[in-house]
């Protein structure tokens, strides 16, 4: 058989595939992954008092995890495509990521030496990454569910956007519980 007659094979009776299948896929597994993560930092550790929210710390974190959870989504669905090849999502999250830098070490520069380090490490750095790791398990699995169903055809990187994506979901719930408002602390833990 040549090639031209195999591919004509292949393609007979195929059909598009239907619309929006990736938000139907993902979305549910995204809401899940995310319920799953905020419910569990506010049982586990508690939420914070109301009168935080006064302040701009807790709305400086919610809208940097924000700012990374949009791109890991769109990212995502991208990777869960087969020939999707967008890199918009990883030079945002690197703008972000440059800009709260920069925004942390003008608040570090600002700061007298002796409350330094307190600005880096603030009171839970030992439990923060940890806190990060066990709130983002749920939504990692939800979304590992999800890609499963979809077309991804680089599956090495469609994993580690799910983890990336599942991160930002455990981010993203760790930031409602946090007691930290340090912008340094934010960027870096």
């Amino acid at each position: 058989m040549r090639t031209d007659s195999f591919a004509e094979f292949l393609a007979r009776g195929t059909e598009s595939a239907p619309r929006h299948v990736v938000a139907r896929r993902l979305g549910p597994g995204v809401l899940v992954g995310v319920a799953v993560s905020v419910a569990l930092a506010l049982l586990v550790v508690g939420p914070l008092p109301a009168t935080v929210f006064a302040s701009p710390a807790p709305w400086i974190k919610l809208a940097y995890v924000i700012c990374l959870f949009v791109p890991a989504l769109v990212l995502m669905a991208g990777l869960a495509r087969p020939l999707s090849r967008s890199l918009w999502p990883l030079v945002s999250v690197a703008v972000v990521f440059a800009c709260m830098m920069a925004w942390g070490s003008l608040e570090l520069l600002g700061a007298a030496q002796s409350d330094r380090s307190a600005i880096l490490f603030g009171q839970t750095w030992l439990i923060c990454p940890w806190m990060v790791l066990g709130l983002s398990v749920p939504a990692l699995a939800s979304l590992l569910w999800a890609v499963r169903g979809l077309a991804a055809t680089r599956l090495r990187l469609a994993s580690a956007g799910a983890g990336f994506l599942a991160g930002s979901a455990g981010a993203l719930g760790y930031s409602l519980v946090c007691p930290e408002s340090s912008v340094m602390f934010v960027a870096i833990w």
